[in-house]
């Protein structure tokens, strides 16, 4: 997705209708239920990611980054913290593209 504002545009408004590989569906469909309601994720959810080609660790680590920012999206929420301007997040989003996380 990254480079391409479109797509990021149509998987936010509908990623069952947006222009994704089946396995990428899969695994958003399973983020979907560790967001909304993390206590029904069962075994079968994730053999069916795993079904898709996802490892272990990629399942791991799209569970933490969601949860992570479920996280600050709640703190920032009920803190009232601002968010930033799109200007800003679109400068963030081209540092992280190019150097990742990393300062």
């Amino acid at each position: 997705m990254l480079g391409d504002p479109d797509l990021v545009r149509a998987v936010l408004a509908d990623f069952e209708s947006a222009p994704l590989a089946p396995r990428e569906k899969v695994l958003l469909r399973f983020l979907d239920t560790v967001i909304r309601c993390s206590w029904k994720v069962r075994r079968k959810d994730v053999d069916a990611v795993r079904a898709a080609g996802w490892s272990d660790e990629a399942v791991y680590d799209a569970v933490t980054v969601c949860a992570l920012f479920k996280f600050y999206n709640t703190w920032c929420d009920a803190t009232g913290v601002q968010p930033m301007p799109p200007e800003a997040h679109a400068e963030s989003g081209k540092r992280i593209a190019a150097r990742g996380y990393a300062w």
